[in-house]
């Protein structure tokens, strides 16, 4: 291990690494000792010399090394199987009963640039980091031997890859697949296509706020719920079967609403769904126009706002937070007094305080008072390291309006 090449710290910069994070930056490294290979392992010191830990270096990213261990391990299909194992049974404490779930969520578990997602029997690998993408074979070997898949495929088609010097590689690592899948979800089947799907398929983080919002709707006799950006009809199909009198579920994709459908079918709840195609700030404003003297009538027992990310820099916040308020303004002018306002955001870049705010300045100008019910976060097959705030980025709230 002495004869890595030892990437030197400039003075205070140790300190978030000691703490657990896992990102160096260019800006924070002094100098290496002896030239070191991009994918390459290397040993991290501080300005005085001690011991770090190991990561993998790339002088392409702006993140230069990514951090794997305080000690000085091995990086083999050993530490691949024993680091995923380790995981796996943080899945089986916490979502016991779950047999589709993200087993691998880079940072969250100390393995930086690698994802890994179990839908039933199938396993999707992405690699978002060069040193990750170089140890694939490796990481293919532990996953095997862990969970013999019927197959492994990989959906290395993001964005952050082209920072590492990567580009797309999408297709079949192991055995034969075609793509399609059905999959269970809180008892609900979901059919998925993981090889042309959104992200690896579905969005495994809301797994469990499904079923507590769901949880909320059972509580009000003969609920009328709107689901918004409802992809494949997750939040709308919990809520359906957990007694509400009718669903309709909005989304601007075609192909989701389709799918969202058929998901429905599957599940005999097609007579308590409706599926509608449309943007869903178009459809809230043209469901909320009203003439002089005119009074909007509520019609919604229940309302989830579930958008994409409004933001993927700081720079946009200022946007992403008027596009918030503007649903949310739009939203609460439809809901019933009494009615429950299930709302999520998926930026890392609007912490849970701003978007609270942002939704109580709907409500002030929609004239409503609201009363906070539940706090919501991505599952825990998605977990937080609070000293990695990367890790934490889903934030979500229930309302009652109280008048």
């Amino acid at each position: 291990m002495d004869t890595l090449p030892t990437v030197l710290l400039k003075p205070g910069e140790a300190d978030r690494v000691v703490a657990g994070h896992p990102w160096v930056y260019q800006s924070s490294i002094q100098r290496l000792t002896q030239a070191a290979g991009d994918g390459d392992l290397v040993q991290v010191k501080d300005h005085r010399q001690r011991f770090l830990g190991v990561g993998f270096f790339n002088s392409r990213s702006k993140i230069h090394v990514r951090m794997l261990d305080p000690e000085r391990v091995t990086v083999d299909e050993a530490f691949f199987e024993q680091r995923i194992r380790a995981a796996l049974a943080v899945r089986r404490k916490h979502l016991a009963e779950a047999t589709s779930f993200r087993v691998i969520n880079a940072e969250s578990d100390f393995l930086s640039g690698l994802i890994v997602d179990k839908y039933e029997d199938v396993l999707v690998l992405q690699t978002s980091a060069l040193g990750m993408d170089r140890r694939k074979p490796m990481i293919v070997a532990a996953l095997q031997k862990i969970f013999s898949p019927r197959a492994i495929l990989e959906r290395n088609d993001m964005a952050s890859r082209k920072f590492e010097g990567l580009g797309d590689a999408n297709g079949m690592l192991t055995g034969e697949f075609d793509g399609k899948l059905t999959v269970r979800l809180n008892g609900l089947q979901f059919e998925v296509d993981l090889l042309g799907g959104q992200k690896t398929g579905l969005y495994l983080d809301q797994q469990v706020n499904c079923h507590h919002v769901a949880g909320l709707v059972a509580r009000s006799a003969n609920a009328q719920v709107l689901d918004c950006f409802t992809f494949l009809g997750g939040f709308a199909l919990n809520a359906a079967r957990a007694g509400a009198a009718h669903v309709h579920a909005i989304d601007q994709s075609e192909e989701a609403i389709a799918v969202a459908a058929r998901n429905a079918a599957a599940n005999g709840l097609s007579g308590t769904c409706s599926f509608e195609v449309a943007n869903v700030f178009d459809w809230l404003k043209a469901h909320t126009l009203a003439k002089p003297h005119e009074k909007i009538v509520p019609r919604f027992d229940c309302i989830v706002l579930d958008p994409p990310s409004f933001t993927r820099n700081r720079a946009a916040v200022p946007d992403a937070l008027r596009g918030y308020k503007e649903i949310h303004l739009r939203a609460l002018k439809l809901l019933k007094s009494g009615g429950v306002l299930a709302t999520f955001c998926c930026s890392h870049h609007v912490d849970a305080t701003m978007f609270q705010d942002v939704i109580l300045a709907a409500a002030f100008d929609a004239r409503r008072v609201l009363r906070r019910v539940a706090t919501y976060s991505q599952s825990p097959d998605h977990p937080i390291i609070p000293v990695i705030p990367e890790t934490e980025y889903l934030k979500g709230f229930a309302f009652e309006v109280v008048r």
